[in-house]
Parts: C-alpha cells; sequence; structure tokens
C-alpha cells in the first residue's frame, strides 16, 4: 500500500481531473438511465393504448354483429311469416328498386360479416363492416316503410280480393281446431290464390309448412270442409 500512497502524495492533483471525469461518467450515466426508463414507459402507454384500441375495435365490431343481427331478425319476421307478406306484399317483391336494394344490401353484409368479432383486426376492415351494416339498416327501413305505406295498393280490386281470400284460407291451414283435410285443403287453395301474385320465398314455405306440420295429413281424406267450400 506504501507505494500507491507514495504515488498519491506525488500525483494529487490528479484526484481533481479524474474526480471530473468521473463525475462526468456519474451523470452521463444517469442520462443514460433517465432516457432508458422514458423509452420503458412509452413503449409501455404504447402497448396500453394499442391493447385499449384493440379492445374498443372488437366492442365495436361486436356492437355492428349485434346490429346486423336485429335487421335479420327483422327481416326473418317477413319470411317466415306468410300473413305478413300478404299484407306487406313489398318486402318480397324482386320487381321493386326498393326490396332489390334492400336484398342487395343484406347480401353484402353478410357477405361482410365476421365469424367473431376477433377477426376483424384492422380500421379498413372495420369501416367496411360498419358502411356494409349502416346500408343494410338503411335500406331494410326504406323498403320496409314503403311496403307499410303501399300495403296492397299495387293491386287492382280482383287482386286484392284474392288476398283477402288467401289470409283466411291460412287461418284455416293453421287452426288446430280444423280436421288435417280442411287444413290440406285450405292451404292448397291458399297457394293457388297466391299463384301469380306474390312469390313465396322457399324459406316462406318451408316455415309454414312445419308450422303446420302434422296438420296437413298426408293421408288424403275425401271429406270436403263446408267452411271453404
Amino acid at each position: 500500500m506504501q507505494p500507491f500512497f507514495d504515488f498519491l502524495g506525488h500525483y494529487w492533483w490528479l484526484i481533481f481531473p479524474i474526480g471530473g471525469m468521473a463525475g462526468g461518467w456519474a451523470r452521463q450515466w444517469s442520462r443514460a438511465s433517465e432516457q432508458r426508463h422514458r423509452r420503458k414507459v412509452e413503449l409501455y402507454k404504447l402497448k396500453n393504448q394499442q391493447v385499449a384500441a384493440e379492445q374498443a375495435s372488437q366492442a365495436e365490431v361486436a356492437a355492428l354483429m349485434a346490429a346486423h343481427d336485429a335487421v335479420n331478425h327483422k327481416w326473418l319476421d317477413y319470411e317466415l311469416d306468410v300473413g305478413k307478406l300478404i299484407d306487406y306484399p313489398l318486402m318480397s317483391d324482386v320487381r321493386e328498386p326498393l326490396t332489390v336494394a334492400f336484398l342487395r344490401a343484406k347480401k353484402e353484409a353478410d357477405g361482410m360479416r365476421p365469424a367473431a368479432a376477433a377477426e376483424i383486426t384492422t380500421a379498413a376492415r372495420l369501416a367496411e363492416y360498419r358502411a356494409a351494416v349502416h346500408s343494410y339498416e338503411i335500406a331494410f327501413e326504406i323498403a320496409e316503410h314503403e311496403a307499410r305505406r303501399i300495403k296492397d295498393g299495387n293491386f287492382t280490386g280482383p287482386e286484392r280480393e284474392r288476398l283477402a281470400t288467401a289470409r283466411k284460407l291460412l287461418r284455416i291451414a293453421e287452426d288446430v281446431a280444423a280436421t288435417p283435410a280442411e287444413r290440406q285443403t285450405a292451404y292448397k287453395r291458399a297457394r293457388k290464390e297466391l299463384d301469380g301474385l306474390i312469390v313465396l320465398p322457399e324459406t316462406t314455405v318451408a316455415a309454414l309448412e312445419e308450422k303446420i306440420a302434422g296438420m296437413i295429413d298426408a293421408r288424403k281424406d275425401p271429406g270436403t270442409d263446408a267452411r271453404i267450400a
């Protein structure tokens, strides 16, 4: 140790520059440490912002899917109810521009719908689906409003009478108090009255027949219903 102290005794003045350099190194290390800390904080904030953005976008997708479902259910109320289609025939008339526009918007929205909200991961994809759902909502609302305004106004007097007869026959076809033969006859006559007036979608016919399944018996009864004779 003595040589070390002898060195310090002769070169004590080196303490000042060395101390200055040490202080400089300490300050540089402190600044570097602060910068690393700031970067970590910024990265943490950025990650949280990204997570929040992803959660917000998924929440919006889920809301859009719910809105999409709501319009589909409104449409099914018509498609699965022959009586409503008779009352508002424009909803199934593919000759009507508003109906065509609504069905086209439905097809586009259905095609863009994700299986799950998490499947939409980009802002562009979200914007496309959002626009499709909004267009679908508006197109359905316009078509439904017009259908309820016009009702059967596009039909002639005799055609409206046929529609009224079809409504009565369908009530008999769905009447649990009627015999299988009465229901079968009523159903067939109702379809005949509607022929050429309203084109019932296949899903509508399937829903109707399922609704009165067991009522329209496969066994043909030669009896005739006096109420519909």
